[in-house]
């Protein structure tokens, strides 16, 4: 089992940027795929980027293509999402979550969620 503790989320003007953290504990880091999801109020929570266990296959939401970036330090068991170009429609809780079973986009895949962070872009 792992555990996930994201931070680094705000309230940021449209073009600006941030970076997401989410820190793992518990088992082996090198053993999970990382996505990063985020859920608007009132929607569905969505796919916002993936990244395969040694960071060699990244993948993204088209919304994002171009402006945000998935990186994993395994020596740190972290997982980052730089977001550049922030737009109000990125608003949204950003939660991190493990896959022990494949790389994927589809969030029933991923076994593990931390609590998410809130990221508020104005206008």
């Amino acid at each position: 089992q792992v555990q996930l503790v994201e931070s680094g989320g705000g309230l940021v003007q449209a073009g600006g940027s941030l970076r997401l953290s989410c820190v793992a504990s518990g088992r082996t880091f090198t053993s999970y795929d990382m996505g990063w999801f985020r859920q608007a109020l009132g929607k569905e929570r969505e796919f916002v980027a993936a990244i395969s266990v040694y960071g060699s296959i990244t993948n993204y939401a088209d919304s994002v293509k171009g402006r945000f970036t998935i990186s994993r330090n395994n020596a740190r068991n972290t997982v980052y999402l730089q977001m550049n170009n922030l737009k109000p429609e990125d608003t949204a809780v950003y939660c991190c979550a493990a896959s022990r079973t494949r790389f994927s986009t589809d969030r029933t895949s991923y076994g593990y969620w931390g609590q998410g962070t809130q990221v508020t872009g104005s206008s």
